[in-house]
């Protein structure tokens, strides 16, 4: 098998558990966050959100589109917010990068990052959308910064969330890989 341009050395399988624990670990931080250190800032990152995509990304058979609209129901509850709006948005990434998944695992990360920027624009932009038909006004200008900060996070989310799956690297003379 040729490794991808951005891959160095060979990946362990993921085990269940770990993405489940990290899944359950970003939206406790998402609320955390929300609670007390940002409030509900414009700008701050939807850790969940990051997460969600990168496991979407790596593993499309354990986690698709039905998690991403649990997790999105799971935070509009969280936030008291219109019922649907996390879900909704949340569900529409997670589509839109299952389709492109194959395809953006042969770049490298920042070039990833760079890929799925407007995949989260987009998902920012569909909350905003259900706010204003709900009534609401319009954003202010700092809320383009989440999709931005977000984008700067997917290097060390990739980082943080591959750490466990990689192998230490044993040479051997007998074996190409």
């Amino acid at each position: 098998m040729i490794m991808p341009a951005g891959q160095q050395h060979l990946l362990l399988p993921v085990r269940p558990w770990f993405i489940w624990f990290s899944l359950l670990l970003a939206l406790l931080l998402d609320m955390t966050l929300n609670m007390g250190l940002t409030g509900r800032a414009a700008w701050a990152p939807s850790l969940i959100a990051l997460t969600l995509l990168f496991w979407v990304v790596h593993e499309p058979q354990r986690v698709g589109v039905g998690a991403c609209f649990v997790f999105g129901l799971l935070l509009d509850v969280h936030q008291s917010t219109l019922l649907g709006q996390h879900a909704l948005a949340f569900s529409v990434l997670c589509y839109l990068a299952s389709q492109i998944q194959r395809r953006l695992l042969w770049f490298s990360v920042p070039v990833q990052a760079l890929q799925l920027l407007p995949l989260l624009m987009l998902a920012h932009a569909l909350q905003w959308l259900v706010r204003l038909l709900a009534g609401a006004g319009w954003p202010d200008w700092q809320a383009l910064l989440a999709p931005l900060i977000e984008t700067l996070l997917w290097p060390l989310a990739d980082w943080l969330l591959l750490a466990p799956q990689r192998r230490p690297h044993d040479p051997d003379d007998s074996r190409p890989l």
